[in-house]
């Protein structure tokens, strides 16, 4: 490539779902909708596993840094394209595009690993439910949990320390809502063949071996399901299952939807769309796919809501710390 093409260049243009002014406030009003239903919905399932010491089990640690990262993964994408679409300015500096990647990144990364933690849990308790407490032991959690923030930092970090050392050419229109590690090397000058085979190989290692870990969970669980001679037992054991592997499904099925057609139509409506279900309504979906028929989810979620934190007809004396 020739060397006068390449420079310095400090800015990206994100083109984001439409140029049409007359869908900017319909867009803005949906996101902006789906954001707060993210953000609020996951607060609250925090919360009340928080609060509820019943709920204090290694899958509600689980669930709660995953909402936790949903949260993340949510505020790393949408107020910057809700910003854009107030604005009408669609640059990203490339500081705060690499930040975007590096964050967008970790996140992606943490609830593979959370995903996979999980199924190892519903196989623990499923395949071996006497020996489930001494397995998933407060030590093994934490240090599993601690493991997947480590690795998705960590791996994060050095993927963007090689964009740092790219070059980037003067055309650089990003033809999504936000930066990604693909779309950015599009546009690099330097040579990008270590950052690809990075890239195909953190897929690889990533994306490919957990998910191996989570169909071969659900394989000895189905497997252990089926022996049961119980069908009260059987329906039980696949309504415990039931929530992880729809949120499984849903974030394995549009990302691999958001692969399929990147590679075969880069800039298709269909691949948008998969993009969107990807990074925005999946992550809205989770809490709501956990407390649709969990009733230990519910009844603490009520608690939350019904708890009286501000309650003008109660007041507390100072002196004796007695409610009035």
């Amino acid at each position: 490539m020739d060397p006068g093409n390449q420079t310095g260049v400090l800015e990206f243009l994100l083109l984001g779902l439409s140029e049409d002014p007359g869908l900017q406030p319909l867009l803005f009003g949906l996101f902006l909708t789906m954001y707060l239903v993210t953000l609020l919905r996951n607060l609250f399932i925090i919360l009340a596993f928080s609060s509820d010491p019943h709920l204090h089990t290694p899958m509600c640690l689980f669930l709660c840094n995953l909402s936790f990262s949903d949260i993340c993964f949510n505020s790393t994408i949408v107020p910057k394209m809700l910003m854009n679409i107030q604005t009408q300015n669609k640059i990203i500096t490339c500081a705060g595009c690499i930040t975007q990647t590096s964050l967008f990144m970790v996140f992606v990364y943490l609830d593979n690993f959370l995903l996979t933690v999980m199924a190892y849990d519903r196989f623990v308790a499923i395949c071996h439910p006497l020996h489930y407490m001494i397995i998933m032991n407060p030590h093994l959690c934490g240090l599993l949990v601690l493991i997947s923030w480590f690795l998705s930092v960590i791996v994060s970090c050095l993927r963007s320390l090689m964009l740092l050392s790219l070059s980037f050419c003067t055309h650089t229109e990003i033809s999504h809502f936000f930066c990604g590690f693909a779309e950015v090397l599009k546009y690099a000058c330097s040579d990008t063949l270590s950052n690809y085979i990075v890239l195909f190989s953190v897929i690889g290692s990533l994306g490919v071996v957990p998910l191996a870990g989570i169909l071969f969970s659900y394989f000895k669980i189905i497997s252990s399901i089926l022996k049961m001679s119980s069908a009260g037992g059987k329906y039980k054991a696949f309504c415990t299952c039931g929530s992880h592997l729809t949120v499984v499904s849903l974030f394995y099925g549009t990302g691999l939807g958001v692969y399929v057609y990147s590679a075969i139509v880069p800039s298709s409506p269909k691949g948008a769309i998969a993009l969107v279900m990807y990074t925005v309504v999946t992550p809205m979906l989770n809490p709501f796919v956990y407390s649709l028929r969990n009733r230990d989810v519910n009844g603490a979620l009520r608690k939350v809501f019904n708890r009286p934190f501000f309650c003008p007809s109660r007041v507390m004396d100072v002196g004796t710390g007695e409610v009035l």
